[in-house]
């Protein structure tokens, strides 16, 4: 028996450039995939850490992400995730191949908040603020920068010297961009340094790709029309986005029931009152339907990353490496 061919990241990412990420997504919910018959991940807590495990399937193809998350690794020099993707035939369940679970989690976690942004965000949205300075924070400067006129981007983070790392990226793309940093702990609540605080109130669209359990700025400061990502949590505790915010919003979820299980930045509100889950306007099917009518308000996508876009997108790196 031959051995499993392994996609490694560089590979995925040749494989399936941003463009074509966002493409398969939208082209995989206009051929009627329903993010509601996802199965949701079971979560298996461990001495080190945590397993996630994210099956799905379509007719022609299944497959599951292993997902590790050890804390405890920065300071040991390992990657707090680790992961592989296993991809199946859809018919006989035979394996097909098997790829750098990260690289897709890089991928398509952008993939899925530009395909969001497309159909919520402004047209001429050029004003980019971006909480976070990892992988995801710059996958999401490639990602926006694909379906709207981004001209703009203000990096905000805890670490001053990997925010200007970033926004020194963000300038090699040929973007006017600086860093800004923040407490290491800046509750909603409170007020934000000055200069960050401006930088949210004038932003067209707001990416928020941390690990922070609470409010990353106070939900005051974002003007009506204002489009606003969070990608960073799928914990029922941990939330980027407060109640005030979401109140306000037009929001709209990958999935309603995985939201209502995993997103704190919705279900801290519904626990508290400020909302119930019928302020969800749709899920990401009914966005590219046209069934998601935005408000005068803000507009939010929150993402909690689930397992039927890895599939679309690993779909798409082996049928290209084939």
């Amino acid at each position: 028996m031959s051995a499993l061919p392994y996609l490694d990241a560089a590979t995925v990412e040749r494989l399936v450039p941003m463009g074509r990420a966002v493409a398969v997504l939208e082209e995989a919910l206009r051929a009627g995939l329903d993010p509601e018959a996802t199965p949701h991940r079971p979560v298996v807590d461990l001495p080190a850490g945590q397993l996630l495990l994210m099956p799905a399937a379509t007719r022609r193809y299944a497959g599951v992400k292993a997902v590790s998350i050890a804390p405890g690794n920065p300071e040991r020099g390992l990657p707090r995730i680790q992961g592989t993707y296993l991809l199946f035939d859809g018919d006989t369940l035979a394996p097909l191949a098997a790829m750098d679970g990260i690289a897709l989690t890089s991928l398509r976690t952008p993939a899925v908040s530009a395909l969001a942004v497309r159909h919520l965000a402004e047209p001429g949205a050029r004003r980019l603020v971006v909480f976070g300075s990892g992988p995801q924070a710059y996958g999401h400067v490639l990602a926006l920068r694909a379906v709207r006129p981004v001209q703009d981007v203000t990096v905000v983070g805890r670490d001053a010297d990997r925010a200007e790392l970033l926004a020194a990226r963000c300038r090699d793309l040929g973007l006017t961009a600086r860093a800004l940093t923040t407490p290491e702990e800046t509750p909603g609540e409170t007020a934000l340094p000055e200069p960050v605080a401006r930088a949210v109130g004038a932003a067209d669209l707001v990416a928020c790709c941390t690990t922070a359990r609470r409010p990353l700025f106070p939900g005051k400061l974002a003007r009506d029309g204002v489009t606003v990502v969070a990608v960073g949590s799928h914990e029922p505790g941990a939330r980027e986005l407060d109640g005030d915010l979401v109140a306000r919003a037009t929001v709209v979820v990958e999935a309603r029931g995985a939201a209502l299980e995993e997103a704190g930045d919705v279900i801290v509100p519904i626990r508290r009152g400020t909302i119930t889950s019928r302020h969800l306007a749709g899920n990401l099917a009914d966005l590219i339907a046209g069934r998601v009518v935005a408000g005068p308000g803000p507009r939010v996508f929150k993402s909690t990353g689930m397992a039927w876009e890895d599939l679309v997108v690993a779909a798409a790196a082996y049928e290209a490496w084939t």
